[in-house]
């Protein structure tokens, strides 16, 4: 089914990190300054650069290998080992109360009923041999990122830096293995980056874990057989309120003359899912969904912190030039999403338009925060969604384009009646 509704507006405590399984170990300033901005007049979704890169062989992927059963295996250990430890300390932070208790309950069924689908996601993410998994990008806990690689690299492949999201709580990397995965079969390279959530960090270490990742991404995809001027920045829910706050930042910066790392003139375009982007609006929302007033200010550092870490009160603020760096933006949005509400992302692209920026709205009729994300996936067949973001991204070549159209229809993964009734008690 199309979406329903097609706007376009285009105008001018902390844990010990699990030990990394693979050898990509490296600095994320290892290759300097980003490229310079690209020109606000050039074309839409075209940014180029003429810089020479280094780019490996279908070869040199090849003899990277596959880990050993063992070595993946105790992987597998560390990574549950990781989260569940997570889990105990959030709970032992919130307390217990009904409202709690109550979700996790409903979480816990939700997860049941989709089991047969992450158990096979799972299987995929832990042995397939197109992932490199925990990648380091930086000295921090959580400071990994994993990369989905296509089967073919015969020339260099466009990437997607990848944010997942989680409440700011219980985001991990792993949960963008089904979109990794999706893309990766149609020739895209997907770079799921891990950051540190609360308590283990508040939004200030989040955004900066993302920023870093994203440099590790500018600077040292090509190694991978990517194409460092074809790379697009994303986030889910959360992560696409990191993700967005790492791009207004970056604008800000090289707008004043910082020095960066990477820069937003990198990114050829930004695609927000399901994501808020006014926390100042959002407070009594998150308050009245069970995640509290309390934890959200400690999360965002306080009520003196919202308007910093909301991008849309930054666009609002910023000068045409910052305006002029941004990449365009699209947002994607389910009109039944209630843990964050489509008129955010809605408010958002009204004040990118204003502001002069590039951007599209698109609007998912009845879809739920997790629809687009994990049910619909997990039903196999068409993905409207990622049809969305290949079209935009395969754009400028009809070869890749047409190969993606003829990619394996996924299967399902989980019965229709499952499905259904996990979206009735999803806590999401």
């Amino acid at each position: 089914m199309e979406p329903t509704h097609f706007l376009s507006l285009s105008s001018s405590s902390s844990s010990p990190p699990p030990a990394p399984m693979q050898s990509e170990v490296a600095n994320p300033e290892a290759n300097g300054t980003a490229a310079d901005g690209g020109n606000p007049e050039a074309p839409f979704l075209r940014r180029t650069s003429s810089r020479s890169r280094r780019r490996r062989s279908p070869e040199d992927h090849a003899a990277c290998g596959r880990p050993s059963f063992r070595r993946d295996v105790g992987h597998a250990a560390a990574e549950t080992y990781l989260v569940s430890r997570l889990a105990l300390i959030l709970l032992q932070y919130l307390g217990v109360g009904y409202r709690w208790i109550s979700r996790f309950l409903a979480l816990s069924f939700y997860a049941i009923l989709l089991m047969p689908g992450f158990l096979q996601v799972g299987y995929y993410y832990f042995f397939s041999s197109q992932i490199r998994r925990s990648v380091v990008y930086g000295e921090q806990p959580r400071n990994r990122l994993d990369l989905y690689l296509p089967q073919e690299i015969d020339r260099p492949r466009p990437v997607v830096a990848f944010i997942t999201g989680g409440a700011w709580i219980i985001g991990y990397k792993a949960w963008g293995s089904l979109l990794g995965k999706r893309l990766a079969e149609r020739g895209i390279i997907v770079a799921c980056i891990d950051y540190r959530n609360f308590p283990q960090g508040t939004i200030s270490d989040m955004v900066r874990d993302a920023s870093q990742g994203i440099s590790f991404v500018c600077n040292n995809i090509a190694s991978y057989g990517g194409d460092p001027d074809q790379i697009y920045l994303m986030g889910q829910s959360a992560g696409a309120h990191i993700a967005a706050c790492n791009l207004v930042d970056q604008a800000n910066k090289e707008a004043r003359g910082e020095s960066t790392t990477w820069s937003a003139s990198q990114i050829k375009a930004y695609f927000g899912l399901s994501g808020g982007y006014n926390m100042l609006n959002l407070v009594d929302h998150f308050h009245e969904r069970g995640l509290y007033r309390k934890i959200f200010l400690s999360i965002m550092e306080g009520e003196q912190s919202l308007r910093h870490f909301s991008p849309e009160v930054v666009v609002q603020e910023s000068s045409v030039q910052v305006i002029s760096m941004l990449p365009p933006i699209i947002l994607f949005h389910g009109t039944g999403d209630y843990s964050i509400p489509s008129s955010a992302s809605q408010t958002f692209a009204d004040v990118l338009q204003s502001a002069g920026a590039q951007v599209k709205l698109v609007l998912f009729e009845g879809k739920t925060h997790t629809d687009l994300f994990l049910q619909d996936p997990l039903r196999g067949g068409r993905d409207e969604l990622v049809e969305d973001i290949v079209a935009v991204i395969l754009a400028s070549d009809a070869t890749a384009l047409a190969k993606a159209a003829v990619a394996p229809i996924p299967q399902r993964m989980v019965p229709e009646w499952q499905l259904k009734l996990a979206r009735q008690i999803s806590p999401f």
